[in-house]
């Protein structure tokens, strides 16, 4: 249902001109909430995903590429010129197109355990760039399902959606209700050999051969800066680190996550 804009300020245009996370988040409370996808991309891997869509903003020159719109015909879809976007968003629409969508309810966390061999768990993560970067070599190099503490940012945040490229439909997640070092105990008593990630001495290497006989490891990353807390370290049955040369002490977190990942699924 295309809809050519003449009123900027309608309010079903307000889902796309929010800049509160927050807000989103609790938009339709109490049923679940909002979130927005860029890019026909990570549109179509929240469709397949299951995510239901409540409005597209599109240019209007990017309609006749975005064929799967026609699987939607009752679904408004507001556009207008480049231009005129740009004043409603605030900013150059860059993938020329937008959806709200609506949240869904996220899964028991055990059941993402049933199939797993590799989970990672970010630890007070806040930076919505490095989780969508950490989901997205995630869903490439094979780990199973991401486990989120209460202190990270959400991966349905924009920011994170987009450089995820979608990733973050395709990969199963879930939040951790414990608190350290509880939750490492939890991950213990699901079988899952925890690994920390942390400049520590007397730490193994990622490429250690003794992560090859493992079958179920939760790689736990912590937050930019200050790293995983010393409860978490102490708690996990080993602290891992990557070799560094040329006097650079550690990678940014979304960095690390790729090499480490990349190391277990030599193994997996």
């Amino acid at each position: 249902m295309r809809i050519e804009l003449q009123d900027l300020n309608a309010p079903e245009l307000q889902p796309f001109l929010c800049t509160n996370e927050t807000r989103l988040f609790h938009w339709n409370e109490p049923e679940q909430g909002l979130f927005i996808a860029e890019s026909m991309k990570v549109i179509q891997r929240a469709l397949s995903a299951g995510y239901q869509p409540v409005s597209f903003l599109s240019e209007r020159k990017i309609l006749p590429k975005a064929e799967f719109l026609a699987n939607y015909p009752d679904i408004p879809i507001y556009t207008a010129d480049s231009d005129i976007l740009t004043k409603i968003t605030g900013y150059k629409l860059t993938q020329g197109i937008l959806c709200a969508m609506r949240r869904r309810p996220l899964p028991e966390i055990t059941s993402l355990f049933r199939n797993a061999s590799r989970i990672v768990v970010l630890e007070n993560i806040m930076n919505q760039t490095n989780v969508g970067a950490i989901f997205r070599s995630a869903a490439a190099l094979g780990i199973d399902a991401v486990l989120l503490t209460s202190g990270c940012s959400d991966p349905l945040y924009r920011r994170s959606v987009r450089v995820s490229m979608g990733t973050v439909f395709q990969i199963p997640w879930a939040y951790l209700s414990l608190p350290s070092p509880e939750y490492v105990h939890f991950l213990h008593q699901q079988n899952f050999h925890t690994v920390a990630m942390a400049l520590k001495q007397n730490t193994l290497t990622i490429d250690d051969p003794k992560f090859s006989s493992l079958s179920r490891i939760a790689i736990i990353l912590g937050t930019e800066g200050d790293g995983l807390q010393e409860s978490t370290i102490q708690s996990c049955d080993d602290t891992v680190k990557i070799p560094m040369f040329h006097g650079v002490d550690s990678l940014n977190v979304a960095a690390a996550s790729a090499v480490a990942f990349w190391e277990l699924r030599k193994k997996s």
